[in-house]
């Protein structure tokens, strides 16, 4: 039953950073960031971020070190959202997935006309 309380504020935690990430005005902070995931210890002591920018590694990176100085504003806003008895610390981890799998999307679709060339032989 506990597995589904820690599941329930994850996603409520998520939910409530993405309204902030959206409402947070320093320029450092990249516009097309997205939360890729989320991880929140079951005694709500910490709650990871994983993010990453459409932009590149390098806007990740920028992001994620403004993010890590406005870590205690945004906690305070989260407790401030979520009403929660114990708001966990916060941290930022840059994340290079969606750039890995843009990447892997170009290698496949620079196959894609080889094999239409080969079943027109």
């Amino acid at each position: 039953m506990g597995g589904y309380k820690i599941d329930r504020i994850t996603s409520d935690v998520r939910m409530v950073m993405a309204e902030l990430l959206r409402e947070i005005k320093d320029p450092r902070v990249s516009r097309m960031l997205s939360i890729i995931k989320v991880s929140v210890t079951n005694d709500l002591s910490y709650a990871t971020f994983y993010v990453s920018a459409l932009e590149g590694k390098q806007a990740t990176e920028d992001s994620v070190r403004a993010l890590k100085n406005a870590a205690g504003f945004l906690r305070r806003e989260l407790g401030s959202r979520m009403h929660l008895r114990k708001v966990p610390e916060i941290r930022f981890v840059a994340d290079s997935s969606l750039e890995q799998s843009a990447h892997i999307n170009h290698i496949i679709d620079s196959f894609a006309p080889a094999k239409e060339e080969e079943h027109e032989s």
